[in-house]
């Protein structure tokens, strides 16, 4: 006889498993941009992999502390073969979120689309001289 030992958090483990997507899969998975960050001395830069999708269909805002990518990748025109039938590549709507720090210029955001690559420039501000020698009276 063979025993299983009991796991209180198995349905909870295989639930979390059909929220990866995996690039391999034979099932149809939404579009989800590739996305990298980095911090230079004077901006940070955001820079979104979009292969395939309009600057037109693209939207950035800001709403408070939170910078919002947003768009679509629409689906291209199907080919049907004799023989065989099969798409891998990912189609639908997106977003990406990303909290942003105080110190930004919000006015002088800048953001350009170039080969599938989205870039996003938001600048910091001047850092204020906060250093002050007070006099003692």
């Amino acid at each position: 006889m063979l025993l299983t030992r009991f796991d209180p958090f198995k349905q909870i483990k295989d639930l979390e498993k059909s929220f990866y997507v995996y690039p391999n899969s034979e099932s149809v998975n939404g579009f989800v941009p590739v996305v990298n960050t980095r911090e230079g001395e004077s901006a940070y830069h955001i820079d979104v992999d979009l292969p395939g999708v309009k600057k037109e269909d693209i939207k950035v805002d800001i709403n408070k502390d939170v910078l919002t990518i947003s768009g679509e990748r629409k689906t291209k025109e199907e080919i049907k073969e004799e023989d065989y039938y099969k798409v891998e590549t990912s189609f639908g709507k997106f977003t990406r979120s990303f909290t942003i720090p105080e110190n930004i210029d919000i006015e002088n955001i800048e953001a350009r689309s170039d080969n599938g690559v989205l870039e996003i420039i938001i600048p910091k501000k001047e850092e204020q001289n906060s250093k002050k020698s007070i006099e003692i009276k």
